[in-house]
C-alpha cells in the first residue's frame, strides 16, 4: 500500500505559495477559442488577398516575354531571367534609373518640406494661445474639401512665373504646406502633457527651445508618420509632373511609367519590372517605421 506524500508546510510566518495560474488556452472556453481561429483565419484570407497581386507582380518582372504573356497565366516562371530589368535599366529611351533617382529626390525634399511647414503651423495651433486661432484652424481645415484638382491652374502659373516649368522644384514646393500634415501633428501635440512645457519655462526655456528639444524628439511617431504619407504621396503622383515636366530627363517615375506603358504595350515582363521598381522604396520606408506610424497614427487619436 502507497502512503500519501503530505504537501510540504510553509515555515512560521512567510506566505502561502500560490497555485499556478491556468494559461490563456486553458482559461477560454471551447467556444472562444473557435472564434479566435476565425479571425485569424479572416484575417489571413484578407492578406493573402492584398498580398498576392505583388507576389504575382515580382514573379512575372523575372519572367522572359513567352512566359509573362501566357494563357493561363502561371504564376512561376519557367525560367527565370533579369532581362526584363536589364532592357528598363539599359534603354536610353526610356530612363528609369534616372527616373527613379528623381523621384527619390523629389520625394525625399517634399517631405522633408512638408514635416518643416506642419510641425511650425501645428505647435501655435495646439500650445499656445492667441486671438483667432480657431479661426485659423478651422480655416486650414476647410482646405481640405478643395479637390486637389481645381489648384492645378492656379499652381501652373505660380509655378511658370517662378521659372521652375521642367525643374524638379515644379514637383517639391507646391504641395508643401499640408493642411492634413497640420492636422495630424496638432492632434499629436495636443495629446502632450502641459507639464513638459511648464517645467521647461520654469528651467528658463523659451518657446523656441521648448519646442526643438522638448517637444520634437516626443513627436518623433507623428513625423515618421507625416513624413512617410508625404513621400508616399509625392512618389505616386502622377497628374502634376505630366503637366510640368517636359524632359524626359528631370521626368518622375510615375510619369515614365506611363511613357514605358506605351512604348511596350505588350511586354508585361518590362511593365512588371518597372512597377517593382516603383514600389520597393515604399514598401521598405514602411516596414523600416511601421513601429513610428502605429504608435504615431494612434496617439494622434487621444485628443481633439
Amino acid at each position: 500500500m502507497t502512503t500519501a506524500t503530505a504537501a510540504p508546510t510553509p515555515a512560521p510566518g512567510s506566505a502561502p505559495t500560490p497555485a499556478p495560474k491556468p494559461t490563456a488556452s486553458r482559461r477560454r472556453p471551447p467556444r472562444q477559442r473557435a472564434g479566435m481561429w476565425a479571425r485569424w483565419l479572416v484575417l489571413v484570407v484578407i492578406a493573402l488577398l492584398f498580398i498576392s497581386p505583388l507576389v504575382f507582380m515580382l514573379l512575372t518582372s523575372f519572367k522572359t516575354r513567352a512566359d509573362a504573356t501566357s494563357l493561363p497565366p502561371q504564376w512561376l516562371p519557367e525560367e527565370w531571367t533579369l532581362q526584363a530589368y536589364e532592357s528598363i535599366l539599359g534603354a536610353t529611351a526610356t530612363p528609369v534609373f534616372t527616373w527613379f533617382l528623381n523621384s527619390m529626390l523629389a520625394a525625399a525634399l517634399h517631405a522633408a518640406l512638408v514635416v518643416v511647414t506642419a510641425t511650425l503651423a501645428a505647435y501655435p495651433l495646439a500650445r499656445m494661445q492667441f486671438r483667432g486661432k480657431g479661426i485659423v484652424f478651422g480655416a486650414v481645415i476647410a482646405t481640405l474639401l478643395v479637390p486637389p484638382v481645381i489648384l492645378i491652374i492656379p499652381n501652373y502659373l505660380i509655378v511658370s512665373e517662378l521659372g521652375w516649368l521642367n525643374s524638379l522644384m515644379a514637383v517639391i514646393v507646391p504641395t508643401a504646406a499640408s493642411a492634413f500634415g497640420v492636422f495630424l501633428m496638432r492632434q499629436f501635440f495636443l495629446s502632450l502633457p502641459p507639464e513638459l512645457e511648464e517645467a521647461a519655462r520654469l528651467d528658463g526655456a523659451n518657446p523656441w527651445s521648448t519646442f526643438v528639444h522638448i517637444i520634437l524628439p516626443l513627436a518623433k511617431p507623428a513625423i515618421a508618420t507625416l513624413a512617410l504619407l508625404a513621400f508616399l504621396g509625392n512618389w505616386n503622383d502622377f497628374l502634376w509632373p505630366v503637366y510640368v515636366l517636359f524632359n524626359p530627363d528631370v521626368q518622375t517615375l510615375p510619369a515614365g511609367l506611363a511613357t514605358l506603358q506605351s512604348a511596350n504595350a505588350v511586354r508585361y515582363d518590362l511593365l512588371m519590372a518597372g512597377a517593382v521598381i516603383a514600389s520597393a522604396p515604399v514598401l521598405l520606408l514602411y516596414v523600416l517605421l511601421q513601429r513610428f506610424i502605429v504608435e504615431g497614427v494612434s496617439r494622434s487619436g487621444i485628443k481633439g
